[in-house]
């Protein structure tokens, strides 16, 4: 069997993760540490990341010609691919909190929903909150307004109507006079 024929089914295993992923990062894990790498892969794999390393040149066969050929810029040295279906920003954000406490991991470069990000975009993607972090934060916004209706309805209706009560008097007490 020829060597192509061998390096196929990995070029394809390639392709298919890649296609319709909501985002891809590649990363620079050289320096990480057996245990650091293992931490890793089990904070990604329960986010549903894929997380792999992959030879360059299988990469760049793989996205040739599809909307992740702009990373081929960045495939130098050792990467590792982190792919997300998803959730667009799982990856970046899982991959920069880490690297905070393995500065040996580096952001090279990233694809998410089909636009190519540097390290330093990457950076930025991955300060933006989880897509359900962003639905509670509006949940919240829309309930606070509610919530605060509901709570002066019920304190009126506690007083059984005390705050009509006290108003009547005061009017009627400059009659008396």
């Amino acid at each position: 069997m020829a060597k192509v024929e061998l390096k196929q089914p990995i070029v394809q295993e390639i392709s298919d993760a890649m296609n319709g992923a909501q985002s891809v990062v590649v990363v620079d894990y050289l320096g990480l540490t057996v245990a650091e790498d293992t931490e890793l892969r089990k904070k990604l794999r329960e986010a549903g990341v894929l997380y792999k390393v992959y030879k360059n040149t299988l990469v760049s066969r793989a996205i040739e010609g599809t909307d992740y050929e702009s990373i081929k810029d960045v495939l130098e040295g050792p990467s590792a691919f982190a792919i997300s279906a998803d959730d667009a920003t799982a990856p970046a954000r899982i991959l920069a909190e880490f690297a905070k406490k393995a500065p040996e991991l580096e952001i090279k470069a990233g694809i998410v929903e089909g636009t190519y990000y540097d390290a330093e975009g990457m950076k930025a993607i991955a300060s933006v909150p989880s897509r359900e972090v962003l639905l509670s934060k509006l949940l919240g916004s829309l309930q606070s307004p509610v919530t605060n209706l509901a709570r002066v309805l019920n304190q009126i209706a506690e007083k059984g109507g005390a705050a009509d009560a006290e108003a009547a008097p005061a009017e009627e007490a400059p009659a008396a006079e």
